[in-house]
């Protein structure tokens, strides 16, 4: 224990900036940044996270005539806009599920969000807890984790310089959230005649039947769910390298 404390004291400078960039990234990815957690259980994770992180890395700081404050929104940038483009992905499932609730008679639903405590589509929600449970499923999280043990060895510390390509990139990254959520949606709303019942409010008229046909419909597409999902959870980690690799390039 001794030589651990001696070890952190030394490289006190370097386990504050990991700290910096581990929290960066809990602060908005998926799952780390759910309101469901204690602040108190994500506080200690990120701490006994960038002391492993400090002890087994060979890290060395990238320092060029800067300040321990430029340090710290660097490493803090780097943590946040991976855990932007993990999460960008999974508001594909609320622009999917805003959508399909249009079209089959749910738009004037809306739930609370227990994660992020907002107001969110019905259908969004339900894809996107099911996105999650998956997420879990196939140690998700694990790959995030992997993804900061990897930044390491693309951007080290002090290594971040914000390009104007890195701001066009999340803006892309933003936008093909969308586009894929009208794309998922397209099977469920390609199928329901949208003009063949005028969309009326469900508490007053009770269940039409072009929301029963849209309720059969998700169920039946929910054995192709685990494959689309798979699919961007892959684009996901792959977005996460293409953004560590264009500091490589660059």
């Amino acid at each position: 224990m001794g030589n651990i404390l001696d070890l952190l004291l030394a490289k006190y400078e370097i386990f504050l900036l990991i700290l910096i960039r581990t929290s960066g990234i809990f602060v908005v990815s998926p799952f780390f940044s759910s309101q469901n957690i204690p602040n108190i259980l994500k506080v200690g994770f990120s701490f006994m996270l960038s002391i492993l992180l400090t002890l087994s890395l060979d890290i060395e700081p990238n320092i060029v005539e800067t300040t321990f404050t430029v340090l710290v929104i660097k490493e803090l940038m780097v943590g946040l806009i991976i855990g932007f483009i993990s999460y960008a992905f999974f508001s594909t499932f609320y622009v999917m599920g805003q959508i399909i609730d249009m079209k089959i008679g749910f738009g004037m639903v809306n739930v609370i969000d227990p994660q992020h405590r907002v107001q969110v589509p019905l259908m969004g929600n339900f894809y996107y807890i099911l996105a999650f449970l998956l997420f879990l499923t196939i140690n998700g999280h694990h790959v995030i984790i992997n993804g900061l043990i990897d930044s390491y060895k693309f951007i080290s510390i002090g290594g971040f310089t914000f390009k104007l390509d890195t701001g066009f990139y999340l803006v892309d990254i933003l936008s093909k959230s969308f586009i894929t959520g009208f794309k998922l949606s397209a099977l469920i709303v390609g199928t329901i005649m949208a003009r063949t019942i005028p969309q009326m409010n469900v508490f007053v008229v009770g269940l039409p039947l072009k929301i029963l046909i849209g309720l059969i419909i998700i169920g039946l597409s929910i054995p192709i769910f685990y494959s689309i999902t798979t699919g961007l959870f892959n684009n996901t980690v792959e977005e996460i390298y293409n953004f560590l690799n264009s500091f490589v390039k660059g």
